[in-house]
């Protein structure tokens, strides 16, 4: 995708996001930017329907959501992107690879106050065992910005962005981050 398409796919996908989420996640997208990566959010909005069969596929570990939330008129109001970097997606050559893209994101995350999923199935693990020390790994890479650090794991979805302080059940029930 060229660089106008990519940006114009964007803004289309900002607009399916609740305002206040929106311009965190733009911010998000300007920091890569700004480091000379191309991110795309691949996915915000969508349909309680693909949800399941997001679900049923084993992608989502829910039937319902950030992606899901919607104004009570149905506007599309989500909390949720799923990011990743057009170079990577499309096998234009690159000076870095998705792990740096990955670590690169939940950095410029953290920087708006948002979650990504880089640890999402790490945390449940024992500690002591090999999941303590890739998280452990993760965090030291991100906080010492060594975005070239060599990492074993990740969490099961590192390319998803949202927000910290709600669950989709609040945002199901109105609830909606500031």
């Amino acid at each position: 995708m060229n660089e106008e398409k990519r940006m114009k796919w964007n803004e289309g996908k900002l607009e399916e996001l609740y305002p206040a989420f929106r311009e965190r996640i733009r911010a998000v997208v300007e920091d890569l930017q700004s480091q000379g990566l191309r991110p795309r959010i691949h996915e915000a909005w969508r349909s309680e329907e693909d949800q399941l069969k997001a679900f049923k596929a084993k992608f989502s570990q829910l039937k319902y959501g950030f992606h899901n939330v919607t104004a009570p008129d149905g506007t599309k109001e989500a909390l949720a992107v799923d990011m990743v970097d057009e170079n990577l997606v499309n096998g234009i050559e690159a000076e870095y690879t998705n792990t740096e893209f990955l670590l690169r994101l939940t950095a410029a995350a953290k920087k708006q106050g948002l979650d990504s999923g880089i640890l999402w199935g790490l945390q449940k693990l024992q500690p002591g065992s090999l999941a303590e020390f890739a998280i452990a790994a993760i965090n030291d890479a991100i906080a010492n910005e060594e975005w070239k650090a060599v990492l074993e794991h990740l969490g099961w979805d590192p390319a998803h962005i949202q927000p910290p302080d709600i669950t989709p059940e609040d945002a199901r029930n109105g609830l909606r981050p500031l």
